[in-house]
């Protein structure tokens, strides 16, 4: 099946914006170098094709200067990011929150049920999925993961995945192996593709990923309306991190396992894999970041674990 891209993002200006500005936030982005802080010491690898996707240009300036898995997930040596901000307050696509139509489903693989919700032609899990797709690498026993390989962590997150594991290319799911693993390309074009995700559902193309920021970046800046109201960090004052949750999307900050095996920034970001290559070993990702109302997409390393979110066919 084929997705047509859709970008209902109306005039944009790019606005370039040094690394160094906030020593204390940063995403991480795709190096096989891992950080174990998120302190702008890898700011010369972040990706200039990160884009801040906001409404207020403003709002998303001090998530750009990070330097944790953001600025490791790609192997770019610029030291700039492309921040995108709207000339108009209301996009092309918003979508009421008043309108959105929450649900369940239950996966039949596991029996687990997830939250869902309906923005606008979308469906989406309102949870991060946690299905144990437990197909080994070629130097791991498993290529899913719960932070901190805790139990514990895993109901509340989710489970994290290699992009192997999120597109499937053990070809479990599907009729043939996709071999989308680590320096090998899926050449999947603008197909979806089911990969981890349960039956009538798929991981989210970038596409229709800017689908989702378009509909509720409308309402304000985009990060606050889809975090969860509870969970994110909030060093700069109470509550500070948390969002609105306004169309019950419920993103939590369930950080990342980096190539190394270790785990960084639970509280601070939440990253979320798609289907569009970027390279052989990138792949495009979506980050929230707890200091910024900004929805950011950029390049993330496939060895890195990341979380999923399935979206209805």
């Amino acid at each position: 099946m084929t997705f047509k891209k859709l970008f209902a993002f109306g005039l944009v200006a790019a606005v370039l914006v040094a690394c160094g500005d906030d020593a204390s936030s940063g995403p991480v982005t795709g190096s096989n170098e891992d950080s174990s802080s998120s302190v702008c010491e890898n700011c010369n690898e972040l990706s200039s094709s990160s884009n801040v996707i906001a409404s207020d240009a403003t709002q998303s300036s001090d998530s750009t200067s990070s330097g944790s898995l953001a600025s490791s997930l790609d192997d770019s040596s610029s030291s700039s990011s492309v921040m995108l901000s709207s000339s108009s307050s209301v996009l092309e696509g918003y979508v009421d929150p008043s309108t959105v139509v929450a649900g369940t489903m239950t996966d039949e693989r596991d029996g687990q049920t997830y939250k869902t919700v309906t923005i606008g032609t979308q469906t989406w899990m309102a949870e991060n999925l946690n299905y144990a797709y437990l197909q080994p690498t070629a130097e791991l026993d498993s290529s899913s993961f719960c932070y901190n390989d805790s139990a514990s962590y895993c109901e509340k997150y989710g489970r994290m995945y290699l992009l192997s594991a999120a597109m499937d290319s053990a070809g479990i799911w599907t009729s043939e192996d996709k071999s989308c693993g680590f320096d090998k390309t899926c050449n999947l074009g603008d197909d979806y593709v089911q990969g981890i995700c349960p039956v009538g559902w798929h991981l989210p193309t970038l596409s229709e990923w800017f689908v989702l920021l378009s509909a509720v970046n409308g309402a304000n800046y985009g990060g606050n309306e889809l975090k969860a109201t509870s969970g994110w960090n909030d060093r700069s004052y109470p509550g500070s991190g948390n969002g609105t949750d306004a169309y019950s999307f419920a993103a939590l900050p369930a950080g990342y396992r980096a190539s190394s095996g270790y785990f960084y920034e639970e509280g601070d970001y939440a990253y979320f894999w798609s289907s569009t290559e970027y390279t052989v070993s990138d792949a495009n990702v979506v980050y929230l970041y707890y200091k910024t109302n900004a929805v950011v997409q950029h390049i993330g390393n496939r060895a890195h674990g990341l979380s999923v979110r399935c979206v209805k066919d």
